[in-house]
């Protein structure tokens, strides 16, 4: 054999173990491109009915959200008409009721004055006690 011989099969055999690995390499690059592949597809698999969960769940919020929208218009309307009611209740009943009250109270203290029970001489106001009558006998 001659030189170039012996150098042919040294490139030979170096071309057959390059291909060799290269062969190997792609085998493993295909393995994890169907592993790969089928990934993506259990992936889809199970995201399309999450998918279709979530937009039933969306539009059944979107219902709840319109309920609670009108309940509250429905409060905002009595919270006005009670309000309106009320001022209405106050203005027809509180002038007369605070009158009738005033009147019952001088009443009720002409009649003690006049029976000669002077023991409720004090008076209150604005969270005050301000000293009645003296009784008799008594110092301070």
């Amino acid at each position: 054999m001659s030189g170039a011989e012996v150098a042919g099969l040294i490139v030979a055999v170096f071309w057959a173990i390059l291909v060799s690995f290269l062969a190997v390499a792609l085998l493993r690059l295909a393995q994890a491109l169907r592993q790969a592949t089928r990934l993506v597809a259990d992936i889809t698999e199970q995201a399309v009915p999450l998918l279709g969960e979530a937009s039933t769940a969306v539009r059944s919020a979107h219902a709840q959200l319109a309920r609670v929208d009108t309940i509250t218009a429905d409060v905002q309307e009595v919270t006005a008409n009670a309000s309106a009611l009320s001022s209405t209740v106050a203005a027809t009943f509180g002038g007369p009721l605070v009158k009738v009250a005033a009147f019952g109270y001088g009443v009720r203290r002409a009649v003690n004055l006049q029976g000669g029970d002077r023991t409720s001489t004090r008076t209150v106001l604005v969270g005050k006690a301000l000293p009645g009558r003296r009784r008799r006998g008594s110092k301070g």
